[in-house]
């Protein structure tokens, strides 16, 4: 009886603690999200005000993530997922989701510091350069079927860092885009690759 009221006490502790810190938001995962977004992760020259040219750059790692989700957080936090560096590094972020419902479609991309959004090829929303956390806007009629995706983000000086994708299709309140929820149907059948 005193062991198990010791580990209930030890896990309450635990939960505790557990409660103070807010969780680490992250970049990635190096765990495989065969549905999710792909981000090859880029170390950049200091001073780099915009985003690179990723053609002219040799990745150093490569993370997962069904959703880009780093709300504004300061540099100390640290960067998981990401590599030991906490400044001067891009990621290219690509992958592919499917549109059940045709219609105008609210993208809007906040970063710190400088990101793009693609969808099917197409620039949608220049947020690059240095900047303090700022959010841009964009709508986008689409088409149903799979269409591609790209977000190119860099962090420039480590003072602050947030990434955050957020989507609204029609009639509906924005809210962070997740590949899991535009996954295409269960049938191959059913699928389309015409955007």
């Amino acid at each position: 009886m005193r062991w198990t009221l010791s580990v209930t006490v030890f896990a309450l502790a635990l939960a505790a603690v557990g409660q103070d810190e807010a969780p680490l938001a992250r970049f990635g995962t190096t765990v495989v999200v065969p549905t999710g977004l792909q981000g090859r992760i880029y170390h950049i020259r200091h001073w780099t005000k915009t985003l690179p040219d990723f053609r002219k750059l040799r990745p150093v790692g490569v993370i997962y993530a069904p959703a880009l989700d780093i709300p504004s957080q300061d540099f100390d936090r640290g960067f998981p997922g990401v590599t030991k560096r906490f400044e001067w590094f891009a990621i290219d972020y690509r992958g592919r989701f499917w549109v059940e419902k045709p219609g105008v479609y609210t993208f809007a991309l906040l970063s710190d510091d400088g990101s793009k959004l693609y969808i099917d090829g197409e620039e949608r929303i220049d947020n690059d350069g240095w900047h303090l956390p700022e959010e841009k806007r964009v709508e986008v009629e689409l088409k149903p079927g799979i269409h591609r995706i790209r977000v190119s983000y860099f962090q420039g000086p480590k003072f602050q860092v947030a990434l955050v994708l957020k989507v609204a299709g029609p009639g509906e309140q924005l809210r962070v885009f997740s590949t899991d929820e535009f996954k295409p149907p269960p049938n191959p059948e059913n699928w389309s690759d015409e955007p």
